[in-house]
């Protein structure tokens, strides 16, 4: 048969099979050489050989791997569990655990704090009751528009958990989510309804006095007013009273 004869599609298969015969017989050729040489040639060859493969490794980029994003279902729960291990109860220090608990608050790690809504019972020393059933001692150290802040003595030995951001009433968003975990220990979700400078709405139910709500991040939104269901107290009256205590800490201390 006459090579001009041959369709394209022909010509491809024929020169593809003459590379393939070409690089078997290479191969082979190649391995019987290298068994009949000297060992030196031997481990030239090897050594030429590793030596290409690390480079061509480290110039061929790694396969990145991306991690799927997180739900908004994995958002919740993981919002609503780092809610959950600051949640603490608050006692009359004068009478502990033997009388009802006076009111629900939520630990601020970083500033040791607890941070719950005014009331007319709530006392000067009070017993903190952390998640896991550990109780300290704390003192009432300021309150104000609404907020009361109970702090801990320097040398009192306190849970360590995540610390939340203090979100202000600025950086929120009409229509965002917010979670919350009531006084009875229900999870409740809703959004956020309206904002003003003194106090934030949401479609929350009634959580309790105190009880804190966060955003999907687990950051302190609020504080649970405890007039009106969904009613919050925003969190930047907890960050003017935590300024406000540690500006007193400080000038006392000079």
């Amino acid at each position: 048969m006459n090579i001009e004869e041959l369709s394209k599609s022909q010509l491809i298969l024929l020169t593809i099979l003459v590379n393939f015969v070409t690089s078997v017989a290479t191969g082979i050729l190649t391995v019987s050489l290298l068994d009949q040489a000297p060992p030196f040639v031997t481990q030239t060859v090897n050594r030429v050989v590793e030596h290409t493969i690390e480079t061509v490794s480290k110039v061929a980029p790694a396969a990145i791997v991306q991690a799927p994003a997180p739900s908004n279902q994995d958002l919740v729960m993981s919002a609503i569990g780092a809610d959950a291990t600051r949640a603490v109860v608050i006692f009359d220090a004068k009478t502990g655990t033997s009388t009802p608990a006076i009111s629900v608050g939520t630990y601020l790690p970083k500033a040791r704090a607890v941070a719950t809504a005014s009331q007319d019972a709530l006392p000067k020393e009070a017993l903190i009751e952390f998640p896991g059933g550990t109780y300290v001692e704390a003192s009432l150290s300021h309150n104000g528009n609404g907020i009361t802040i109970y702090g801990f003595a320097d040398s009192a030995s306190l849970p360590k958990v995540t610390s939340p951001s203090l979100i202000g009433v600025g950086e929120l968003k009409l229509g965002q989510t917010v979670l919350a975990i009531t006084s009875d220990g229900s999870a409740a979700t809703g959004i956020v309804a309206r904002v003003t400078k003194t106090s934030i709405r949401t479609t929350l139910p009634d959580i309790g006095a105190g009880s804190a709500a966060v955003d999907l991040s687990g950051n302190l939104i609020g504080i649970g007013a405890g007039v009106t269901p969904g009613l919050l107290i925003g969190s930047d009256i907890i960050t003017i009273l935590l300024n406000a205590t540690t500006t007193a800490t400080s000038t006392v201390s000079k």
